[in-house]
Order: C-alpha cells, then structure tokens, then sequence
C-alpha cells in the first residue's frame, strides 16, 4: 500500500506544494464562511476563535495528520443555522466556501497561464499547476449535494425539500457517500471534475494571454 507521505521522499516539491496548497486552500475555505456568516448576522464562528487561517483552528490535528500522510484533509466552522434568516443566508454562508476555491483556482490558473507565457521557471509552474487542480477539486468536492457538504445548503435553497431530511439520515446519507468515495470509481470522477475545471480554467486563461502576446 502506497501512502502520500511516501512522496516526500520521491518528489519533495509536489509533496510540499500539494500540502501548503490544500492546508492553506482549507483554511481559507473555513474562513470565508465565518466571515460571510458574521457578516450575517452570526458571530458564532467569530467568538470561537474560527474567524483566523490558523490551520489548528480550523482544521485541527487529526486532519492534519491525515493530510501529511494521505493527502487529504478537512475543515469545519461552527455555524448557528438559527441565526441566519432564511434559506438564501444559509445557502450565501455555505456557498462562501467553495467560492473562496474557485477564487483561489483562477488565480492560480492566472498564474499558470501567464507563467507559461512567459517562459517562467518550472517550479513556478508546477506549483501553479498544483494550485489550480486542488482547488478546483475542492469547489467540485464541496457543492455536491450531499448532506454534511456545502452543496447540501445550496442546493436545498432551489430544492426546499432537502431541508426537511432528518438529522439522523442525513448522517446516514453521509456516512454512505464517504463509503462510496473509497470503495467505488467514485473519487476518480471527483478528481476527473477538478482536472476538467481546472483545464477549463487553465485554458481560458491561455486564450486571454494569447491576445497579448
């Protein structure tokens, strides 16, 4: 069994790249909802210390940890739902998240693209490279409309339904898709969606620079 820490030792760059994006990428993530929550009115995540980019705070050492060895990672904020008015703010505040991602992705698509341009270093490159994928495999990842996920607030604002779901199922729902993504062809087409968007991202940025130069 090949575990991620073992790039440490084969390609130290990517290893080191992919974990500085992705913990920085995740606490930004964490962030935006606290702050667009605040901003609505819910000071929860803000009088919990969660209104920072520190990666204890917001990620904490079991997902530490598992990011250094597999890769992968996680956040979360403490959000109180009754403190926001309505669907639409519970849908803004999730969907802070996965916008901050996005952001993240075209700008470092930008650089990719203009790097590229110009002949930059190939570090440079790569680490744009890696910056753009993993942030749009975290935009990706995080609308699903899956309980527990940001996509679930989203989607239940077009979708009333979904706010009706049982708390205890919607946990089930969870804990089945977390399954699905490590037992089935699943997280293959989470990935595959981030290097899609990615290269959509990418690519436009190429044509824009193409104008230029």
């Amino acid at each position: 069994m090949s575990f991620f820490v073992n790039t440490l030792f084969d390609d130290p760059f990517t290893y080191l790249a992919w974990v500085g994006v992705v913990m920085f990428s995740i606490c930004l993530h964490e962030f935006s909802h606290a702050h667009v929550a605040y901003k609505m009115g819910d000071d929860t995540a803000y009088l919990t210390g969660h209104h920072s980019l520190n990666p204890m705070v917001q990620m904490g050492p079991a997902s530490l940890i598992m990011l250094f060895l597999f890769g992968i990672a996680w956040g979360a904020v403490p959000v109180s739902l009754a403190r926001l008015r309505d669907a639409r703010a519970r849908a803004t505040v999730a969907f802070a998240g996965p916008a901050s991602n996005l952001l993240l992705s075209l700008v470092f698509g930008f650089i990719l693209a203009l790097g590229t341009a110009i002949g930059a270093g190939i570090y440079i490159l790569r680490f744009a490279q890696i910056g753009c994928f993993a942030n749009a495999v975290l935009f990706f990842f995080n609308l699903l409309p899956v309980p527990l996920l940001d996509g679930w607030s989203v989607f239940s604002l077009f979708i009333p339904a979904l706010r009706s779901l049982h708390p205890a199922r919607a946990q089930q729902i969870s804990w089945i898709f977390i399954a699905l993504v490590f037992l089935t062809p699943l997280a293959g087409l989470i990935w595959g969606g981030g290097a899609w968007l990615s290269g959509l991202i990418v690519g436009a940025w190429a044509r824009f620079f193409a104008l230029i130069f």
